[in-house]
């Protein structure tokens, strides 16, 4: 199968510009979404007006957040048919499930929900429009959680079996696909680290009124819910990620190779705490790995294995295949060949099947069956396109890890402070908290980095690579629309800033009469 390689790399480019910008309103819709309706709760508790005039500032700029959000997200679902119509045909028996459950759940959840909890504030009772909020809350993490399960399966597939007669993968397994492991822990440690997101917004946007001395009270009662969010969110994450970790480890070693830097495997394998990467270092050659690098002992093995003395593999071993702590993984040119084996099988039986030849049908099944697994190798022609941008993988999960522990020391700091009453005279950690916003979105940002981009150059973990699954259009066509998408999705983001620049500066006093 011979593609453009400008086709691959501008599709890629595009679905990535899609995805990111999508991804700048995600996290903040479900962490501002938690904290807004926390405040509602409050008011519902205590009957302070104070709260429910916090709650309807927040739901103002979470509303603005939510409408550019779904946009984005309508215009990344669209791109699977216009850029990746071979992916879309080869598994969308299986792909389109989760998306259409969540257009028919959550959408329609949060379209009903979020008019109540915008319009019906004295349309109906206290109780109703807590639980419209909570529900609009619900709907949105719902939505979330069908797309996490289809991205999920791309990462590990599960639930399926590939029919010859059809040339698609089918689902067999509805509950194999909902309830995968790797789909249950992406859910909760992507929503919990969204929470960072919104609390980071909440207390920086705070600060901002605290250094200007308006609405000292607001913004106060804000950081007090924010930072303790914020805190539980990032110590959730931390425990779902060492899970995420250790999945990735059984299922996508490569992606751990990758995200260590690690090119040669071992026993007892330390975790790489800071690491300055060799720029020249490349599979199966002889130069260091790192210039400069400092490394726990044993700590990699035991997030991979829970075993401090067990066998990690590295780059070059998964290239070259390697035999350790009882299992044996066959190199990837061998793969290369049973992949090959298995197109050639396909197109062996489809052959047969026309010619009604149900011998040689059964033959070529029977080899495809065997080889299957390996399916997707086939369409690579040398072992080295299965190793991911090692920088890039390297860099961003140490990015993510690192801005998440400072925000978890920011936020206790901030709670401290705030709890003694001495942080609404610290101008300078008002500062730093402003300031802090666009961190919080670059933790976001480099999670995903590590995790789509540690699976190249796969769109189907081991099934189906990116280079297979393009649409058979013309680059110049996507280059095109590249560009556009740029243009409209940066004027979205810069019509979202302007519209909440607006809503935060008239403050939680404006009157909104589209509230009441």
């Amino acid at each position: 199968m011979n593609v453009d390689v400008s086709l691959i790399d501008w599709s890629r480019a595009q679905f990535a510009l899609t995805a990111m910008y999508h991804w700048i309103f995600v996290p903040l819709t479900l962490g501002l979404g938690v904290i807004m309706a926390i405040m509602e709760s409050l008011y519902y508790k205590t009957g302070k007006d104070k709260w429910k005039r916090t709650a309807k500032f927040w739901m103002k700029l979470f509303g603005v957040n939510f409408a550019i959000g779904v946009a984005t997200g309508i215009i990344l679902e669209f791109e699977f048919g216009t850029n990746w119509s071979n992916y879309s045909w080869f598994v969308g028996d299986i792909f389109g499930a989760p998306l259409a459950i969540e257009g028919i759940i959550a959408f329609f959840m949060e379209a009903t929900f979020i008019a109540v909890m915008f319009f019906g504030w004295k349309k109906v009772s206290k109780g109703f429009h807590l639980a419209s909020t909570w529900l609009t809350v619900f709907g949105a993490t719902i939505s979330a959680l069908w797309i996490l399960i289809a991205n999920a399966w791309m990462q590990y597939p599960v639930g399926m079996e590939f029919n010859p007669d059809t040339m698609r993968n089918e689902m067999n397994d509805f509950w194999a696909l909902v309830l995968s492991p790797v789909a249950l822990n992406k859910f909760f440690h992507t929503v919990i680290s969204s929470w960072l997101v919104g609390s980071a917004f909440v207390v920086g946007i705070s600060s901002w009124f605290l250094i200007k001395k308006r609405e000292k009270e607001f913004a106060l009662d804000s950081v007090k819910i924010a930072t303790i969010v914020g805190t539980i969110g990032i110590l959730l994450s931390i425990y779902s990620g060492d899970e995420s970790g250790h999945q990735v480890a059984q299922k996508q070693p490569m992606k751990l190779a990758a995200m260590e830097g690690l090119y040669d495997g071992g026993h007892s394998v330390g975790l790489v705490g800071i690491g300055i990467l060799n720029p020249q270092k490349e599979a199966n050659d002889n130069k260091e790995t790192f210039l400069f690098d400092v490394k726990i002992p044993q700590l990699l093995s035991f997030l991979a294995n829970r075993d401090f003395n067990s066998y990690v593999p590295g780059i070059n071993d998964i290239i070259n295949g390697y035999t350790a702590d009882n299992t044996t993984e066959i190199s990837v040119a061998e793969k290369m060949n049973k992949g090959k084996q298995a197109i050639a099988a396909l197109s062996d039986y489809s052959k047969a099947r026309k010619a009604k030849d149900t011998l040689a049908a059964a033959e070529a099944k029977e080899r495809l069956d065997a080889n299957y697994k390996y399916f997707g190798y086939g369409y690579f022609k040398s072992p080295e396109e299965v190793v991911p941008n090692v920088p890039l993988v390297f860099y961003s999960f140490r990015v993510m890890v690192i801005l998440a522990g400072y925000f978890l020391i920011l936020f206790i700091i901030v709670w401290l402070f705030n709890h003694k009453k001495r942080f609404e005279n610290m101008t300078w950690l008002q500062w730093v908290c402003l300031l802090s916003i666009p961190l919080a979105y670059i933790t976001s940002q480099a999670g995903w980095i590590v995790a789509e981009v540690g699976r190249q150059p796969w769109t189907i973990q081991d099934i189906l690579p990116v280079s297979a699954a393009v649409s058979d259009i013309s680059a110049g066509s996507v280059k095109t629309t590249f560009f556009i998408f740029l243009f409209l999705l940066t004027a979205l983001f810069i019509a979202e800033l302007s519209i909440m620049i607006k809503q935060i500066k008239l403050g939680p006093g404006a009157e909104d009469n589209s509230h009441e």
